[in-house]
C-alpha cells in the first residue's frame, strides 16, 4: 500500500452521518445483494429519514437481508426511501402484507433476467449512488466487493458514480474481476461487524428422494450452477463421491462449498477458467466466508459475465439445477407467484437454463415438489397461476420425487404425458382429464 493510497483513504474517512449527507434528498441509489449491503450506512440514512432529511429515494437492490429490513425497509420510511426490488423474498414479503392492510400498493419488483440487472441500473434506470460493503483496502489501493460483486461492480463503473463504502475486515478478500480502486471513491466509512448468516434451509423426505434424482443426473466433470434452498443443497450432499466437478454459479452456497473442501471439486475439465470456481454472490455461513477469503482457486466476477448465457455455454457440460413453484403440462414454470402474488423472482434462473441448454453435453435441471399446501394442491397442473419465468421452449429436464423427464424433443402430447408421470398419484387421473380437455393429445 502506496503513502498515496494511504492520504486518499484518509481523506475519503467519514462518519456514516457525514458520508449518507453526502446523498441528494431525491437520489437513485443501488446497494448489492444480501451480505453486501452495508448496515451502518443504511442505519445513518434510516435516521435521516426519520430527520425529514430525505425527500425520495429510491433504493434499487436485489435479495435484501433483516440489515435493510430493520433500517431503511422500516414500514414507515418507505414514503421517504422507496424499495425497488429485482428479488422478492422474506423481507418484501412482510413489505407487502403490511401495506396491503392499509390499502397500499406492493413493493416496486422490477422483472429482470438477474444478468440484465447490471444494464438496467446503469442504462435504464440512471443509478447515481452506490452504497456497499467491502473488504479492506489491499496494497494495490483496490477494495474487493467479496462476497457480493453482483452487479456492484458494473454500477461502480457508471462514470459519475457516488460511491461510499463501508469497509469491513470481516468481509471476505475475495479474488477475480470484484475491485474497486480507491480514486474513484467519493467516502469510506469504518465498520466491522459479522457479516449476514444463511440458516441452512431444513429438508425433508421428498428433498432427499429428489436430491438423488438430481445428483443421478450429474457426471464427474460436469460444471455446476447450483440456486439457493432445501432442494440444491440436498443435491450437493448427495454428490460427494463424484470427481473433478467444475464451478460456474451465481451464488456460490454452502453446499457447493462442502464440495470443494471434499476435493470433489477441481474445476480441471472446465474450458474456462480452469482451476478456478466462479461465482458473483455468496451467502451462508462462517466457514463458507472463510473459505473465499484470499483463496486463489476462487474468484467473483459481475453478473453480466458470470450469468451470461454464452458465458455459461463455453464451459462444456455445465449442468445448473433450479427449484420452481409450479410447471403447466407444457412445461413451462412459474418460479414467482403463489396464490397470485409475488413470491419470489426470476433471478438468474433462465439466464442458467438457457446457459446450461447451449453448452456441449449440457443439461437444464428444474425440480420440484409434487405438491405444495401440505398435499392438498400438485404443483404439475393444466395451467400456471403466475406469469411464465422459463418458457416451455427453454425447459428441458423438470425433476420430481417421481422421477424426471427430458421435455426436448417432445411433442405437446408427449410432454403432457410426461410430466403427469411425474405428478402426485392422487392428481394425475384429474391432470389427465385437463390434458384431454385442453386438446393436448389431439
Amino acid at each position: 500500500m502506496t503513502g498515496t493510497h494511504q492520504m486518499l483513504y484518509r481523506e475519503r474517512l467519514r462518519s456514516a452521518k457525514e458520508a449518507v449527507d453526502l446523498i441528494p434528498s431525491v437520489a437513485k441509489v443501488a446497494m448489492p445483494i444480501a451480505a453486501g449491503q452495508p448496515p451502518a450506512i443504511l442505519a445513518a440514512l434510516a435516521e435521516r429519514a426519520r430527520a425529514g432529511a430525505i425527500d425520495n429515494l429510491r433504493l434499487h437492490y436485489l435479495l435484501c437481508t433483516g440489515v435493510a429490513g430493520t433500517s431503511v425497509f422500516d414500514f414507515d420510511l418507505c414514503d421517504q426511501i422507496i424499495p425497488i426490488s429485482y428479488f422478492h423474498g422474506g423481507v418484501e414479503r412482510a413489505l407487502d402484507k403490511r401495506r396491503s392492510a392499509e390499502a397500499l400498493p406492493a413493493v416496486d419488483l422490477v422483472p429482470c433476467h438477474f444478468s440484465q440487472v447490471p444494464r438496467s441500473l446503469v442504462e435504464h434506470v440512471g443509478v447515481d449512488t452506490l452504497i456497499a460493503t467491502v473488504a479492506p483496502m489491499d496494497a494495490d489501493g483496490n477494495f474487493s466487493l467479496g462476497v457480493s460483486t453482483d452487479y456492484a461492480l458494473t454500477v461502480s463503473r457508471k462514470p459519475g458514480i457516488r460511491l461510499i463504502l463501508e469497509v469491513n475486515a470481516n468481509m471476505p478478500y475475495v479474488r477475480g474481476d470484484c475491485m474497486i480502486p480507491i480514486s474513484s471513491v467519493t467516502a469510506l466509512v469504518e465498520n466491522d461487524v459479522s457479516l449476514p448468516i444463511l440458516p441452512a434451509a431444513p429438508s425433508n423426505e421428498v428433498d432427499d428422494t429428489i436430491g438423488a434424482i438430481v445428483a443421478g443426473l450429474v457426471e464427474d466433470g460436469d460444471c455446476l450452477q447450483m440456486g439457493i434452498g432445501a432442494l440444491p443443497d440436498a443435491v450437493c450432499s448427495r454428490l460427494l463421491h463424484h470427481r473433478h466437478l467444475g464451478i460456474h454459479t451465481e451464488m456460490m452456497t454452502v453446499g457447493l462449498a462442502d464440495l470443494l473442501k471434499a476435493g470433489v471439486v477441481d474445476n480441471s475439465r472446465k474450458q474456462t477458467h480452469v482451476g478456478r470456481s466462479i461465482f458473483t454472490f455468496a451467502l451462508g455461513d462462517q466457514s463458507l466466508y472463510n473459505l473465499l477469503h484470499d483463496n486463489p482457486d476462487i474468484e467473483a466476477h459481475p453478473v453480466d459475465y458470470v450469468n451470461n448465457p454464452f458465458v455459461i455455454s463455453q464451459n462444456d457440460r455445465a449442468v445448473s439445477v433450479n427449484a420452481t413453484l409450479q410447471v403447466d403440462l407444457n412445461g413451462a414454470c412459474n418460479s414467482e407467484f403463489v396464490n397470485g402474488r409475488q413470491f419470489s423472482a426470476s433471478g438468474g434462473q433462465v439466464d442458467f437454463v438457457r446457459g446450461a441448454y447451449a453448452s456441449r453435453g449440457g443439461r437444464s435441471i428444474i425440480a420440484c415438489h409434487s405438491t405444495a399446501a401440505k398435499g392438498t394442491l400438485s404443483r404439475i397442473v393444466p395451467a400456471l397461476t403466475g406469469p411464465v419465468t422459463t418458457s416451455r421452449n427453454d425447459t428441458h429436464i423438470i425433476v420430481t420425487e417421481y422421477g424426471w423427464a427430458n421435455l426436448k424433443g417432445k411433442s405437446v402430447a408427449e410432454r403432457a404425458k410426461a410430466l403427469i408421470a411425474l405428478a402426485h398419484p392422487d392428481f394425475r387421473e384429474e391432470l389427465d382429464r385437463a390434458a384431454h380437455g385442453a386438446g393436448l393429445y389431439a
